[in-house]
């Protein structure tokens, strides 16, 4: 879809909201240069972090064992 600025200015949610359900992007001509309005790949939770191999030096299982309670000060 190809917009001029005027267009979007009247349809602007309508527009962002179509760009989200639809995914492609929206074409936008202003003082003769062309924009895009794109939607950001969505993050998902957890699955999105980035593993770091190593950070746990040692058996993971034995940290859930460990007594803190000489370090917990109220």
């Amino acid at each position: 879809m190809s917009l001029t600025a005027t267009a979007l200015r009247s349809r602007l949610y309508e527009v962002l909201d179509e760009v989200i359900r639809t995914g492609q992007p929206v074409e936008i001509e202003r003082k003769g240069r062309k924009l895009l309005i794109v939607a950001a790949p969505a993050r998902g939770g957890i699955g999105s972090l980035e593993k770091r191999p190593g950070y746990v030096v040692g058996d993971p299982d034995e940290l859930v064992h460990v007594d803190w309670t000489d370090q917990w000060k109220p």
